[in-house]
Formats: C-alpha cells, sequence, structure tokens
C-alpha cells in the first residue's frame, strides 16, 4: 500500500460530505471526472473500496467510514497548522479572503474600498458576499463582517452597533392603501410576525420573500409594508418609513476573525478598517436619518 498523503485525503474529504462528484468537484475547482479518477486512484492505493457508487451519488463503506474519521483529525491539524502560519504573519501584502452579506456590502461597504485598496495597495483582497455563512475554522474567510446576535466562540472581534428596523412603504401605496395595508414577510415567518400582529392585525400578507434586497423591491414596487433594517429602507429613495417606533434589534455588526488570526498584520488592516467603516455610519444604522410617513 502506498503512503497517503494530504491531497489524497482532500478529495477523499470532499467526495464523502458532497456526495457527488460535480459537487465535490465544484467545492474544489476542479473538473468532476478529476474527482472520480482521485477516489479509484485512492481505493487502488489502500487495496480497499471506500466508497459504494449509485445514481444517487457516492456512499462510504464501512472501510471508508473508518478512514474518514482519521481524515477528519487530519485535517484539523493541517487546519491548525496553516492558521499558525498564517496568524504570524507581519506582512501588510498577499492574499486576504473577506466575506460580508451581500445588503451589508452593497449598503455600508462597497463605496468605501477605495480607501482600504489605497492605504493597502500589496493586499490581494478577495471579497466574497455569498449569502451563506463562510467557514472561518476552515479558512474559507479571513475575516467576517456579519450580522449575528451571538458569534461562534472560536471567532474573536466586536459587535459595533445593534441594528435598528422600521416599518418601510412607498408613499403612492400609502395614499392608496393606509386605511388597510398588506404585508410582505419572509418565506420562514409563519403566518404572520410579531410586527404585523401588533401594528397591522388584520393585514393580508401579499408576498413572502428569502431576501431583503428583494423584500426592499418589492416595497417600492407597491406590494405592501414591510420590516427592513434601517441601513436598507433609508437608503433607498423609492421607500419611506412609518412613524411606528419598533424595538431595537438583538442582532449586531460584527467584525470578526478566527482566534488564531488576531496577529495577522492585514487581518489586523481589515479590521480596523471595517470598525472604522461602520463606526462612521451609525446614524444611518439606527435609523436616525430616517423620512417617516405619518401614521
Amino acid at each position: 500500500m502506498q503512503s497517503l498523503n494530504w491531497d489524497d485525503l482532500r478529495f477523499f474529504l470532499a467526495l464523502s460530505r458532497y456526495k457527488t462528484a460535480t459537487h465535490a468537484g465544484a467545492y474544489l475547482g476542479v473538473n468532476h471526472t478529476t474527482i472520480s479518477r482521485r477516489a479509484k486512484a485512492l481505493e487502488s492505493s489502500v487495496n480497499t473500496r471506500l466508497f459504494d457508487r449509485s445514481n444517487g451519488g457516492y456512499a462510504l463503506t464501512q472501510a471508508g467510514d473508518n478512514l474518514f474519521k482519521h481524515a477528519l483529525e487530519i485535517e484539523d491539524l493541517v487546519q491548525s497548522i496553516d492558521r499558525d502560519i498564517f496568524g504570524r504573519d507581519s506582512q501588510l501584502s498577499g492574499r486576504l479572503k473577506m466575506t460580508i452579506a451581500h445588503d451589508v456590502a452593497e449598503r455600508l461597504v462597497l463605496d468605501h474600498l477605495k480607501e482600504f485598496h489605497k492605504a493597502y495597495p500589496h493586499i490581494d483582497l478577495e471579497l466574497l458576499t455569498t449569502t451563506s455563512l463562510m467557514n472561518m475554522n476552515t479558512r474559507e474567510a479571513d475575516i467576517a463582517l456579519r450580522l449575528t446576535p451571538k458569534p461562534p466562540e472560536y471567532l474573536v472581534g466586536q459587535e459595533i452597533v445593534r441594528l435598528q428596523h422600521g416599518l418601510y412603504t412607498s408613499s403612492p401605496y400609502w395614499l392608496e392603501n393606509s386605511a388597510a395595508p398588506s404585508v410582505i414577510l419572509y418565506s420562514d415567518s409563519s403566518t404572520s410576525s410579531q410586527w404585523a400582529n401588533t401594528h397591522f392585525p388584520e393585514a393580508k400578507v401579499s408576498m413572502r420573500v428569502d431576501d431583503v434586497c428583494t423584500m426592499s423591491h418589492a416595497v417600492a414596487g407597491g406590494m405592501g409594508v414591510a420590516r427592513l433594517p434601517c441601513y436598507i429602507g433609508d437608503t433607498d429613495s423609492r421607500l419611506r418609513r412609518l412613524d411606528i417606533k419598533l424595538d431595537e434589534s438583538s442582532w449586531g455588526i460584527w467584525v470578526l476573525n478566527h482566534v488564531d488570526l488576531r496577529s495577522t498584520a492585514r487581518v489586523r488592516a481589515a479590521r480596523d478598517f471595517l470598525v472604522s467603516v461602520i463606526r462612521k455610519q451609525i446614524p444611518l444604522i439606527k435609523g436616525e436619518n430616517s423620512v417617516f410617513i405619518p401614521v
């Protein structure tokens, strides 16, 4: 049996987790045929069948399951070494992966990134605005600007400001429908929500969405009233905030990085930059500049 190496195990873990060569290949950035070929080569090298193959994909055999447990331990060790090396980097240059929710990036950060690039021209910034949370334990991202009520314990950072929400509509819609407005809710809401039950108990749900930017467009398009973060509602000239006070959110804007990366120069530079950018916009985030419609 040939000796295993980390690259073998990296492909093995991806296929074990994602179950299909296509999805594992997409994760690793390689063709699905490469995944299939590497799986066969690994089985040949250990002289053991590690996967049961079917139309539904790949399933671990008992031998594969045993290897998976050992591979996880090795993965943890490799990631720890990687973070330790990166964490000792004192250079204000090189690659930096920053993850920010798309709506936060668009409304609060993107217009300021030129300042970061001007100050640190040798940092190769990669901005990730995917809707899913990046796994910072595996270095999918080095630093995050994240909306959360409580970050994971393995991350360190600070909460900059708590979110403030408002109830938003469009002026033409409210002019015609103030007596019996409809509401727009998120797809994962139950039949209604607390704010709708409190302020519009008789309202019908005109639409459900899964994204805050889609919700703001729906409000602007005359679909009804929605609860939006003030940094979304107050940066869309088509929207107006109803003169109804909502409690401060338990969710805040956090700047976070893995505990092992706290000493990395470019992570510190990005952290200070993001904290400064958000602090400058606290009045916007708190809704202090809202244009109200009387109720």
